[in-house]
């Protein structure tokens, strides 16, 4: 049948071409010889004895742990650090929810935004701030020890209302002038206690 399908091709062709393409011409050759050896590779394929040899998978294990795990990793125990225990276990289901994915979406964006070579010279800083300071962490480089990103957490009192901690961030790009929201969290109408508590 297919062979019946490439006459009437051949046909076709020199007719609409009005025998400028003739069915001797190496065009039709070359098609005719591309056939011929595919049929051979096909009978090849099925002559084909495939040995398989057992592989222990522990020689190709991988630890699957990338660097946007060990960032977002890092960037959850300096916030549940900064908490403190009179904070963090009030509003740690809320920043699990409202919070969290919207800090690591942004840490996402910031590193994709970059080339291999400056996503290793970054760190996260260890040490948030206490009392009143609105530092969680920093992200920074660490050949420079300048800032890329800075995650805050602000204490505001809403009247009427009570007492919410924004959560934001600021980018190098602006100088860390512009407040890029995260989430609220409320806390109540009783003044919070000091980060780090």
């Amino acid at each position: 049948m297919k062979n019946w399908w490439q006459k009437s091709i051949i046909i076709a062709v020199a007719v609409l071409t009005l025998g400028a393409i003739p069915p001797s011409h190496m065009l039709w050759e070359s098609l005719l010889d591309e056939k011929a050896s595919s049929n051979s590779h096909a009978e090849d394929d099925q002559h084909k004895q495939f040995i398989y040899d057992w592989q222990d998978p522990s020689e190709y294990y991988y630890e699957s742990i990338t660097i946007l795990d060990t960032v977002h990793k890092m960037a959850e125990e300096q916030a549940y650090l900064k908490f403190g225990s009179r904070i963090g276990p009030v509003i740690r289901d809320e920043f699990q929810t409202a919070v969290l994915p919207n800090m690591q979406r942004a840490i996402d964006l910031y590193l994709a935004s970059l080339d291999s070579g400056k996503i290793a010279k970054l760190a996260i800083s260890e040490k948030p701030s206490g009392d009143h300071s609105e530092k969680i962490f920093h992200i920074y480089d660490m050949e420079t020890n300048e800032d890329a990103i800075r995650f805050h957490v602000r204490t505001e009192k809403k009247p009427q209302e009570g007492y919410f901690f924004n959560f934001h961030y600021h980018v190098a790009d602006d100088d860390f002038q512009q407040h890029i929201a995260l989430g609220d969290i409320y806390w109540s109408k009783n003044t919070p206690p000091k980060w780090l508590s």
